[in-house]
């Protein structure tokens, strides 16, 4: 079923070429949707090439990535929570639907905490080798 399909899925997935192309729909939809996800890969990016130039070890590399993907798991945790409260709530105010984003974009910032010290464990070190 092509995405140029005018029918809609509702039901499960017949083939794992199938389930591919609706992650691969999904993650698209976070990057074209969403600026903070752009963000946060930007910066991973920039992790990366700060990692190639100070020539990190294969453990510092597994925790740099480790530390990334974290990031970017939790802001596509958070993307999920706002779109069903969303879906549910509308444009009505509830008090546990903020909660629920609230923590939601909570769980981005301890990720992203995580990220900024792992990459001052990481590259601090690999700069004083350096000099």
């Amino acid at each position: 079923m092509g995405s140029n399909d005018k029918r809609k899925q509702t039901g499960k997935n017949r083939a794992f070429v199938q389930s591919l192309g609706h992650a691969w729909d999904g993650l698209r939809a976070l990057f074209h949707y969403e600026r903070n996800f752009r963000k946060h890969l930007a910066v991973g990016t920039l992790a990366v090439i700060a990692g190639i130039i100070l020539r990190l070890t294969l453990n510092e590399w597994l925790w740099l990535v480790l530390a990334i993907f974290l990031v970017l798991i939790a802001e596509t945790l958070n993307t999920i929570v706002e779109a069903v409260v969303d879906l549910v709530v509308g444009t009505t105010y509830h008090d546990l639907a903020k909660r629920a984003k609230d923590v939601a974009a909570g769980g981005v910032l301890l990720a992203a905490t995580f990220a900024i010290i792992v990459g001052a464990l990481v590259m601090l070190p690999a700069l004083s080798r350096w000099f």
